[in-house]
């Protein structure tokens, strides 16, 4: 195992002034959505040690708990802490009636970083950062020294004003696209954008990571170990509580497991010749995407937080580098797959799809129906129902990319086209909460 002794560099983060550690310390885990929170004294210690260590980066966000994390924070940072480290908050989700909404309007976004600023016993943060769609996930705003936006481009005007009234230092993006990235830095310069970045989630390096570099915009890596799942493999699974989400993840399903563990095992031969552990190997691969990247590998517990640490000695050459990238390809990482109604059983609390119309009980029922004629077409083509639904976006067009190994006819054209047709299925995309491509595009208010 690599020793964790490396004395911690520091980074600029983005273009506007905020240095940051290497590698930050991701806190979400202390408190919510990998098993029961942890106690806090055990948490107050590791976090002192990570200080004491030398990792002053430290991220957090409202939704975690909710809101508990955030105390816990302001508990930790308490006797000079504070003025030791670069925090970062997000918001964007609000929670009322017990239900969850997302929010960006001007008024939640003060209200949301006042409040941040509170339960964090703190006057200043220095990156807060809002959410937005790429892909569809609703995104998280965080507070801290950047506060990250939310997905109403409204709000990067109302930060904007919070950065000069002084209570947060900078902005910054969690999991955004590319064009909301440009159009929220022509109205306030963004310091960082929070995505998942890891050995088998790379799907930012098409168009968001170039469009951070080209913006002079810093990138934050969270979940830079899989999930924990570069850590262990297949044991990481074995060992999830029954209230940890990460168990109805596609990539832990028991059809993808097996697969997903090869890729393991050749990592971790790869870390064997390296002489460190294959969480470090994995963390190592991130560092080296450039010194403009700043992972923040969370954990509970602190001898796992050395052994992250030690990842800043391991040095990869570019061979080592394709030979990584080439096991955990985005085509050899199994866990997207269709299934229908399996697919709302096993969306874990924090999944907003749980919240779209078509997916609640009052429409379930009928869509599952419209899904099992789509796999009865599918089963006579001898392909999967996700195979058949992109077939048929890519019979519409010769413009449409893709591996067109399905066939089909007019005649099956037609019939796919009158199960799904627009007044046959029951539910909308979104409910009123979430934007939709028809205002996706709209230019931030100032």
């Amino acid at each position: 195992m690599a020793a964790s002794t490396t004395t911690m560099r520091r980074i600029k983060l983005g273009s506007q002034g905020l240095e940051v550690t290497a590698q930050g310390l991701g806190c979400m885990g202390m408190s919510a959505f990998y098993g029961p929170p942890k106690s806090d004294p055990d948490m107050i210690a590791l976090i002192h040690h990570a200080v004491g260590s030398g990792v002053t980066f430290l991220d957090t966000s409202d939704v975690y708990g909710p809101h508990t994390n955030e105390i816990l924070l302001g508990k930790a940072l308490k006797g000079g802490v504070r003025q030791k480290v670069e925090l970062a908050t997000k918001f964007g989700m609000n929670f009322a009636d017990g239900k969850r909404e997302i929010r960006g309007d001007p008024a939640y976004v003060r209200a949301a970083c006042e409040a941040s600023l509170k339960r964090l016993d703190i006057d200043c943060i220095d990156p807060l950062l809002p959410t937005s769609h790429r892909h569809s996930r609703p995104h998280r705003s965080h507070y801290l020294d950047i506060v990250v936006l939310s997905c109403e481009y409204a709000q990067i005007g109302e930060l904007k004003k919070l950065v000069e009234e002084g209570k947060i230092k900078y902005i910054g993006l969690s999991e955004a696209s590319a064009s909301t990235i440009r159009r929220a830095h022509a109205v306030h310069p963004i310091t960082a954008v929070q995505l998942e970045w890891s050995l088998w989630s790379r799907d930012v390096e098409a168009e968001i990571i170039p469009t951070c570099r080209e913006l002079g915009i810093g990138i934050v890596a969270y979940s830079p170990l899989g999930r924990g799942f570069f850590s262990v493999g297949s044991k990481l699974v074995e060992n999830l509580s029954k209230d940890d989400f990460r168990q109805y993840l596609p990539r832990f399903q028991p059809e993808n497991l097996a697969h997903n563990t090869k890729l393991f095992d050749q990592v971790n031969e790869i870390a064997q010749r390296k002489g460190c552990t294959p969480s470090q190997l994995a963390l190592a691969w991130v560092h080296h995407q450039g010194d403009d990247v700043c992972p923040i590998p969370g954990t509970t517990k602190i001898e796992n937080f050395n052994q992250n640490i030690g990842a800043l000695s391991v040095k990869l050459t570019p061979e080592e580098m394709v030979e990584l990238e080439s096991i955990a390809s985005v085509d050899n990482v199994k866990g997207f797959f269709s299934v229908g109604s399996k697919l709302v059983e096993n969306i874990s609390m924090d999944d907003f799809r749980q919240y779209l119309p078509r997916f609640r009980p009052e429409n379930l029922a009928h869509n599952t129906k419209l899904f099992d004629r789509v796999n009865e077409i599918a089963q006579r083509k001898g392909c999967t129902t996700s195979q058949l639904a992109l077939a048929w976006v890519h019979h519409q067009g010769d413009d449409n990319t893709g591996a067109l190994s399905v066939k089909l006819t007019p005649e099956e054209m037609a019939e796919l086209e009158s199960i799904a047709s627009a007044d046959n299925v029951k539910g909308g995309r979104y409910d009123g909460s979430m934007s939709t491509w028809e205002n996706s595009d709209t230019p931030p208010l100032s």
